[in-house]
């Protein structure tokens, strides 16, 4: 209506994470000081699928630009503190796998005192995703939002390094925990992958989420366990916030269907490999703010016919005839 006041949708997703000024250099390009930060990939990414609010902080320096990026994408900016000091920055490159990124240089300026505050209006978010920051403010997060329908955790080798009980503790009060290949190892003491999951589960993860990069996710609770590939991508230029997207994907697919049975999250974890593979193919999240359903729509479409086949009795018997 013109001239009237745009009023957002009540939050359903609630993050808590960081907000930073990415450099990053890859064989295929670089960017400099670019938006980024896990809040900033997963709320653009879960915003195609619910309304998000967003808990952060920035500096003084956050440029207007990026804040009005956030809320052409109805992002509930209310708990994006504005702190006295300069943003978070970080500085990395890619060598040629684009496997892992080497850290150049981290620059925790005012996130290096963040502590996130809710209000009533956040702690009623019945979605929440606690991205790769320190335990201790994730259990804070934790303590102040009981009423939570549905929690997922993110984690990273620094914390699993210095405070893996602290990692641990989380892990035990969320309903998912979200970890890479190499995390899963490192916080189970296990090897291979499934005695990795096992192990989480058995220190009382009620279930897990273990991102594979290009060979796609394994989810495992106490009751059941599947796998999806990962959407493959012919243009692949910057990983940065892949995992971030995928938590968005994810997580926003559970809050818009308001299900959390073994088909939604089948479905979520689809939908999640989907945003991943559509955030690495741009710098900064410049291709999930381009994205729309159609293209995700065809997406997921493409997933189910890598996956889906049928079985019939001579299949199963293996019969030659």
């Amino acid at each position: 209506m013109s001239g009237a006041a745009r009023t957002n949708p009540k939050p359903q997703i609630l993050v808590v994470g960081s907000v930073a000024l990415d450099s990053v250099r890859t064989p295929f390009g670089e960017v400099d000081e670019a938006l980024g930060g896990s809040a900033s990939y997963f709320s653009i990414s879960a915003s195609h699928f619910a309304p998000v609010c967003m808990i952060a902080v920035v500096g003084e320096d956050f440029p207007a630009a990026h804040r009005r990026l956030f809320e052409s994408r109805g992002i509930d900016l209310s708990g994006l503190e504005t702190a006295r000091g300069r943003t978070f920055r970080w500085r990395g490159e890619y060598t040629v796998e684009l496997g892992h990124a080497h850290t150049l240089e981290t620059q925790l300026n005012v996130f290096s005192t963040f502590h996130p505050r809710l209000d009533d209006g956040h702690r009623a978010v019945p979605y929440v995703f606690l991205a790769n920051i320190d335990p201790d403010l994730q259990l804070e997060v934790l303590r102040q939002s009981r009423g939570a329908q549905l929690t997922l955790s993110d984690t990273m080798n620094y914390w699993i390094a210095r405070k893996p009980d602290r990692v641990l503790e989380v892990l035990r009060e969320v309903d998912i925990a979200l970890l890479n290949e190499e995390e899963a190892r490192a916080l189970a003491g296990e090897t291979q992958l499934i005695r990795a999951a096992d192990r989480l589960l058995e220190q009382g993860a009620r279930a897990v989420i273990i991102k594979k990069g290009e060979h796609g996710a394994l989810f495992q609770s106490h009751d059941d366990r599947f796998i999806t590939p990962a959407f493959p991508v012919a243009a692949l230029n910057d990983p940065t916030g892949a995992g971030d997207s995928f938590a968005g994907g994810f997580l926003g697919w559970l809050a818009r269907t308001g299900r959390s049975d073994g088909q939604s999250l089948r479905q979520a974890l689809v939908v999640g490999s989907v945003m991943a593979s559509i955030a690495i193919e741009g710098f900064s999240p410049t291709r999930l703010m381009e994205t729309d359903r159609a293209e995700i729509g065809d997406r997921m479409r493409v997933l189910h016919g890598l996956v889906h086949f049928e079985l019939d009795p001579a299949t199963l018997a293996l019969n030659p005839t």
